[in-house]
C-alpha cells in the first residue's frame, strides 16, 4: 500500500514529510518523492528505491517550503522509475495518489487530443492534468477539484498542491483512507494516523466521498455532494497498534474496508492499463509449455485456489489438481514432468505449504508462489514470485489477503491462457477491463455494511449455518462458512448447491439459517431450485445476489443482500465482501474476540 502525507505548516516541511513517509514504510514501497511550495514554484524531488535515496537527493537538492506533499509508491502500473514516482506535476499543480483510476485511458486520450504532454506511464498523472486544466482556465482550487472528482472512477486518495496558492492543500478520498490532523497553526493530511503521530494526536477521518481544503487555520471538509460537513476530531492515542486501527473498531473491519485499494494496487502490478494487457514478472521458463497445474494451500488460501481452478481450466484449458497442504505429500501425488506447482500463502511461511513446495521442487516441478510477504521463505525458493500487495494484515481471519490472492490468480489465469494460445487479444482486453472494474465493485459492496450489520442479530443465535453456492461461488460458500466459524464460533458448513439433496438437507429446519450466494447468470436458475428445497423445509434463507436475482428470488427470504451486477470473472472478489461482513458483524453481536479468535494464529509455522 502506498503512503501519503501532506503538511500546511509554519516551519520547513521537507524533513517532516520524509519522517512521515518513514513511519509508513511498513506498507512496502520502491520509490518515494516530495513536492514543496517555495516562492511560487513547485519544488519536486523524487528517487527510486528506499527513502535513503530520497534523503540523499534532498541533501544535494533541498526542497524548501512551508507547504508540501510526499508519497511512497509500490510500483504497480508502470515500473519503479523516477518518472513514474509521485508526486506527479504540471506547471500548476502537483499531486500524490493511492489507488486506481479505472477510466484513466479514455481520460488520457482526451487530454492528449487537447495537446497535454505526459511524462509517466501512470494513471495518476491524468488527474494532475485534469485539475491543472481547470486551474489554467481560471477556476479556484476548490472549483477545480469539485469539477474533476466526479469524472474519476475507481478507488483513490489524493493530496493536491497548487503553485498559485501556497497556503493550501486539498485532499480527497474514495475507497482509500485519508486522515486530517490538526496542530498549532498547522494542518496535516495522511494515509493513516501513524504517519501524523509525531505531528499531532488530534485527527479526524474523512468519510467515503469526502474532500477537504487544508489551510494553516484548519480544514473544511465537503461531502460527496459538495456540502460543507464536520467530521469528529478524536485523539489518536499513543500506541502504534491503536493508531494503525484508525477509527475502525477492529483490524479485521479496517482490512475489509481496505480491499478496494489493495486489490486495485495488486491488479496494477499485473496489468498494463494503456495496452489493456496482462503481464507477469520476468520469468526464465516457458509458461506456454505448462501441461498441468498443481495448486497447494491451506485454509482461506486453499479456497482462493479452488476459485483459480475454475479460471485456469476455463480460460487456459489446462488441467488443475488442488490439495490442502497438510495432505498433499502423504497421498504420494503423481507429478508429471513439465508441471507448474502453485503455492498460495499469506505469510509465505506456512509450514505445511512450505514442506509441500520443497517436495514439488525435489520432484522437478516449476514453482510459483502467491504470497503477501515478498521476502518470505516461499518467495525466496520460487521460480516465479507473484506478490499480492495487500499490506500488513493484522486480523487473524484473512480478508484483504484473500481478495488480493484472487486478483493475482485471475491475472495469472488470463496470462496463461494468452501464452497457451487459448485467449486472443480482444478477449484479453475484455478480461482486463473486467478486472479493472473490481475495485469500484468492491466499493459498492462495502456500501451495504450497515444493512448487513442490522441483520447480524438474525444469525448470531444460530448454532448451525449453511452456505450454498455453485461454480466459483461454491468456494466462496466454503470461505463464508470458515469466516463465521473462525470469529463467531458458530458451526457453519459450505456446500455446492446441488449437493444439498445428497445429505445436508437433513439438517434444515427453522433454526438453521442458509446463506445463498447466487449472482444472476447461467447458474442462477439451478441455485434457485435448491433454495426452494430449503424453503419447503422451513429453512430461513439469506440471499446474496444482484438486483435482478433478488427481484426474481428474494420473496420469502429472511433477508436479502444486494450486490452490484458484475461480470462472473470478478464475482468471487465482490461476493467475498458480504460473507466477510456478515461474519464480522455476527461476531460483534456475540461479543467474541474478532481480531484474535481463540485457538488461532496468523501464521501456522508448525505441521
Amino acid at each position: 500500500m502506498c503512503g501519503i502525507i501532506g503538511i500546511v505548516g509554519k516551519e520547513q516541511v521537507a524533513d517532516r514529510l520524509v519522517d512521515g513517509l518513514r513511519r509508513m514504510e511498513y506498507r512496502g514501497y520502491d520509490s518515494a518523492g516530495v513536492c514543496t511550495l517555495d516562492n511560487g514554484h513547485l519544488v519536486r524531488r523524487r528517487a527510486e528505491g528506499k527513502l535513503a535515496n530520497l534523503v540523499k537527493e534532498l541533501a544535494v537538492n533541498p526542497a524548501p517550503g512551508l507547504v508540501g506533499i510526499a508519497h511512497t509508491r509500490w510500483a504497480t502500473h508502470g515500473a519503479p522509475t523516477t518518472n513514474n514516482a509521485h508526486p506527479h506535476a504540471t506547471e500548476e499543480v502537483a499531486l500524490v495518489h493511492n489507488g486506481i483510476i479505472e477510466n484513466f485511458r479514455p481520460l488520457r486520450e482526451e487530454l492528449v487530443a487537447r495537446g497535454r504532454k505526459f511524462e509517466s506511464e501512470t494513471d495518476t498523472e491524468v488527474v494532475a492534468h485534469l485539475v491543472s486544466e481547470q486551474v489554467e482556465a481560471g477556476k479556484s482550487p476548490q472549483e477545480a477539484v469539485q469539477a474533476v472528482l466526479p469524472r474519476l472512477r475507481g478507488a483513490f486518495a489524493l493530496a493536491i498542491a497548487f503553485r498559485r496558492y501556497p497556503g493550501l492543500l486539498i485532499g480527497a478520498r474514495l475507497g482509500s483512507p485519508l486522515v486530517v490532523g490538526y496542530g498549532d497553526g498547522e494542518t496535516y493530511l495522511g494515509s493513516d494516523a501513524l504517519a501524523l503521530a509525531p505531528l499531532t494526536q488530534r485527527i479526524s477521518y474523512l468519510e467515503e466521498g469526502d474532500w477537504v481544503v487544508l489551510t494553516r487555520d484548519g480544514a473544511q471538509v465537503y461531502d460527496v455532494d459538495n456540502h460543507p460537513v464536520e467530521r469528529a476530531v478524536t485523539t489518536s492515542g499513543a500506541s502504534a497498534a491503536a493508531i494503525e486501527k484508525g477509527n475502525y473498531r477492529h483490524f479485521m473491519q479496517k482490512e475489509i474496508f481496505e480491499q478496494p485499494v489493495v486489490v486495485a494496487q495488486t491488479l496494477r502490478s499485473y496489468i498494463r492499463q494503456l495496452e489493456r494487457q496482462v503481464t507477469l514478472p520476468q520469468i526464465d521458463f516457458d509458461l506456454s509449455r505448462i501441461n498441468r497445474v498443481t495448486i497447494v494451500a491451506c485454509g482461506t488460501s486453499y479456497y482462493a485456489g479452488m476459485v483459480a481452478k475454475y479460471w485456469f481450466e476455463q480460460f487456459a484449458r489446462v488441467p488443475v489438481d488442488i490439495d490442502v497442504a497438510s495432505e498433499f505429500r502423504y497421498r504420494e501425488p503423481v507429478l508429471e514432468k513439465g508441471g507448474l506447482a502453485l503455492f498460495i500463502s499469506q505469510s509465505g511461511e506456512t509450514a505445511d505449504t512450505l514442506a509441500a513446495l520443497r517436495h514439488c521442487k525435489a520432484e522437478g516441478q516449476t514453482i510459483a508462489v502467491v504470497v503477501n510477504v515478498p521476502t518470505s521463505s516461499m518467495a525466496r525458493e520460487a521460480d516465479l514470485l507473484l506478490p499480492t500487495h495487500a499490506g500488513p494484515e493484522i486480523g487473524v481471519a484473512s480478508t484483504k489477503a484473500f481478495t488480493c490472492q484472487l486478483a493475482v490468480l485471475a491475472a495469472l489465469a488470463a496470462h496463461l491462457a494468452v501464452r497457451r494460445g487459448r485467449m486472443d487479444r480482444d478477449e484479453e482486453k475484455r478480461v482486463v477491463d473486467h478486472l479493472l472494474e473490481a475495485p469500484a465493485a468492491l466499493n459498492s459492496a462495502l456500501a451495504h455494511d450497515e444493512e448487513i450489520a442490522a441483520m447480524a442479530h438474525l444469525i448470531a443465535p444460530a448454532r448451525d449455518v449453511l452456505y450454498l453456492g455453485r461454480g466459483p461461488d461454491y468456494p466462496l460458500a466454503l470461505e463464508g462458512a470458515l469466516k463465521l466459524k473462525e470469529i463467531s464460533y458458530i458451526h457453519a458448513e459450505g456446500y455446492a448447491s446441488g449437493e444439498m439433496k445428497h445429505g445436508p438437507i437433513a439438517l434444515i429446519d427453522e433454526a438453521v439459517p442458509v446463506i445463498v450466494l447466487a449472482p444472476s447468470g447461467p447458474l442462477f436458475e439451478k441455485t434457485v431450485s435448491n433454495m426452494q428445497e430449503v424453503r419447503a423445509r422451513g429453512g430461513k434463507i439469506v440471499l446474496i445476489s444482484d438486483a435482478e436475482g433478488i427481484a426474481e428470488a428474494g420473496e420469502g427470504c429472511m433477508a436479502a443482500i444486494e450486490m452490484p451486477k458484475v461480470h462472473p470473472l470478478i464475482a468471487p472478489l465482490v461476493y467475498a465482501v458480504p460473507v466477510q461482513l456478515l461474519a464480522y458483524h455476527t461476531a460483534c453481536a456475540k461479543g467474541t474476540d474478532v481480531d484474535q479468535p481463540r485457538n488461532l494464529a496468523k501464521s501456522v509455522t508448525v505441521e
